[in-house]
């Protein structure tokens, strides 16, 4: 992936899956390709590949409350990435905001890509709201 995709404070969040399975961050990491609500949605393939998906807090807790199933997990814990990964969350941080500035031309064309496929986040202004009848 190239680097200076995400904004600086997604990149913070990598480096603390690194730590032992308590002191993780409970965060289920979710596809950037597919909208998490979207049919078909999963587990950040390289979240658990670089991590050990058996070693993920996070994977642990979206088991237990229902967030994914047991077949979901172990599907989690025995991927193995068929492209290299980084090491880390350190290492993956770090190539990820080399570039934050001035990501290049593959990064900002996997930047228009996420931005096709991924849905707005959605707030409580985006809702429909019903008429309330004031003006």
């Amino acid at each position: 992936m190239p680097s200076g995709i995400w904004a600086p404070e997604q990149y913070a969040k990598l480096p603390p899956n690194d730590a032992p399975t308590p002191a993780q961050l409970a965060a289920l990491w979710q596809c950037h390709v597919i909208d998490r609500d979207a049919p078909g949605a999963r587990v950040c393939a390289g979240w658990v590949s670089c991590h050990g998906g058996d070693d993920l807090l996070a994977l642990r807790l979206a088991l237990l409350d229902g967030r994914i199933d047991a077949d979901t997990r172990w599907a989690a814990i025995e991927y193995t990435s068929p492209v290299p990964l980084f090491g880390s969350g350190a290492e993956a941080a770090a190539h990820g905001l080399a570039d934050i500035d001035r990501p290049g031309a593959a990064a900002r064309a996997a930047i228009d890509k996420i931005t096709r496929t991924r849905r707005p986040p959605r707030t409580a202004l985006s809702k429909e709201q019903p008429d309330s009848g004031r003006a």
